[in-house]
């Protein structure tokens, strides 16, 4: 706590400089946003930090990941090519390992030589990197505070540096693409380039991805932004040295804006030519109000349908694909996976009592239209009647499955278990390999999304065990499930 003291005076005098605290009732907002700052840990910078440095380091991993591949689905139609035309090949294609390297070493120094302008905008570094020197222009913040503060402004430049790096990377491969797919047709090849065109998609976006995760409002430094942003003196300060406020001169006065807008034609000035051309009256007013509308209305059509063609996260800087995208490929083996519970109750018996089937599984997504995965299942004796209540151990399972989807929110969902369906009082009961039965199952499932915390989507399945039949006791073959994915 003593750490923060000197922010707290450092806030109030800036605040009272700018004369932001007119009546008692700003006073006393300004006074609680202050001492919410004075209660911000300096444990989250240096979270924000690690955060900041964590995506610098995805920035890197990938682009060089990428940059792999695509220089070596190069090198492979360079061998097409040298066999079919081995000056063309020289010429068009070159040293393509120099050609990567110095790729990589053009993009490094004209990222560092980006100062405080970008090429790339991204507001959350921006209001990042504005707090961070706020905080840090101040005589009263103690130094081991400007240090962190420091560090952590350094890394935010960082970042921004890798940005216009990569994006650099990025509308190069996009002109290579271009210049391959118009020189190789002549020769026949271009259907060598599809893998090549497939990884560059792939960075771009996995670069989209990564652009997004980097603003998300919810994600890192929101408590410290929207603490800052209702500080009086802060607002000024980010309007003067701001990227955003340099770019818009938020900070202009009233006439400097009006004289930017020097020269730009009126509404009234456009009015009076409109009636000029085609005369007065409100049918002259009404037909070019309609032709406007009409004119809105097409540029509406067309660009719902970009959106639709358009990858999630892409720019209007990115060619559509010629092949159907798998989404997740660009996302991490942790971010396919899902996590998922189910349950299943049979009726009693003569052999055994009202029992509920208790599993859990863990899927992989092997694309966007399916998934592949593993569990494992309990089952839980309740008694013969609810007069009759008695908890027991009745089995245990493990769960092999694979869904496909079919159409809509209908998938095709088959599985291999095994399943130990006597009852047991101890673990090493269930080491009997021949006490377990083998399942196989096939059919129908169909998931309905949920707007809960936990629960994202709901599964119904109606499967056939079509290997109950070799069962001993013979099980029901007809098996119904309802299943949560948690994520």
């Amino acid at each position: 706590m003593i750490l923060h003291r000197p922010l707290l005076l450092t806030i109030l005098t800036v605040v009272s400089i700018y004369g932001y605290a007119q009546n008692s009732s700003s006073s006393n907002d300004e006074s609680t946003t202050v001492d919410r700052l004075l209660s911000f840990p300096g444990k989250s910078i240096d979270k924000i930090q690690q955060k900041i440095n964590g995506l610098d380091q995805q920035f890197d991993k990938q682009t060089e990941k990428y940059l792999r591949k695509i220089e070596k689905n190069e090198t492979r139609i360079y061998k097409k090519l040298w066999k079919k035309d081995s000056t063309a090949a020289k010429e068009l294609m070159g040293n393509v390992k120099q050609r990567y390297s110095s790729l990589r070493a053009e993009a490094s120094a004209q990222a560092k030589t980006i100062s405080r302008f970008s090429q790339v905008y991204s507001g959350k570094l921006d209001s990042l990197g504005t707090t961070f020197r706020f905080m840090e222009n101040s005589s009263l913040i103690p130094d081991e505070l400007k240090k962190k503060i420091s560090s952590a402004s350094q890394s935010i430049g960082g970042l921004q540096n890798k940005l216009d790096q990569t994006d650099h990377i990025r509308k190069y491969l996009k002109e290579r693409k271009q210049l391959l797919s118009a020189q190789l047709e002549k020769f026949g090849l271009t259907r060598k380039l599809k893998q090549f065109n497939k990884q560059v998609y792939y960075y771009q976006q996995q670069l989209a991805e990564y652009k997004a995760m980097l603003n998300d409002p919810a994600g890192m430094g929101k408590k410290l932004l929207g603490i800052a942003s209702r500080v009086p003196a802060f607002q000024k300060f980010f309007a003067k040295n701001s990227q955003l406020g340099s770019l818009f001169n938020l900070s202009g006065a009233m006439n400097n804006n009006l004289a930017s807008l020097a020269g730009l034609q009126t509404r009234a000035s456009v009015m009076q030519d409109m009636q000029n051309r085609f005369g007065a009256g409100p049918s002259v007013q009404q037909a070019l109000q309609q032709n406007m509308q009409s004119a809105q209305d097409q540029l509406n059509q067309l660009k719902n349908k970009v959106n639709q063609y358009m990858p999630k996260g892409g720019s209007s800087d990115d060619e559509l694909p010629d092949f159907k995208p798998n989404n997740q490929k660009t996302k991490s083996f942790w971010q396919r996976l899902e996590y998922g519970t189910n349950i299943q109750s049979q009726r009693p018996n003569n052999l055994f009592p009202v029992t509920s089937d208790i599993g859990l599984s863990l899927g992989y997504k092997l694309n966007d239209k399916s998934v592949i995965g593993f569990g494992a299942s309990y089952k839980m004796g309740w008694g013969q009647s609810i007069r009759n209540i008695n908890i027991t151990h009745q089995g245990a399972g493990l769960r092999s499955y694979a869904d496909v989807k079919l159409k809509g929110s209908f998938w095709i969902s088959g599985g291999y278990e095994m399943n130990y369906r006597s009852e047991f009082n101890r673990i090493e009961a269930l080491k009997d390999l021949n006490a377990w039965q083998q399942s196989g199952l096939i059919g129908m499932s169909k998931v309905v999304s949920m707007n809960s915390k936990f629960f994202k989507k709901t599964k119904l399945q109606l499967l056939w065990d079509f290997l109950s039949y070799q069962q001993t006791p013979r099980t029901q073959a007809i098996v119904f499930r309802v299943g949560y994915n948690l994520k």
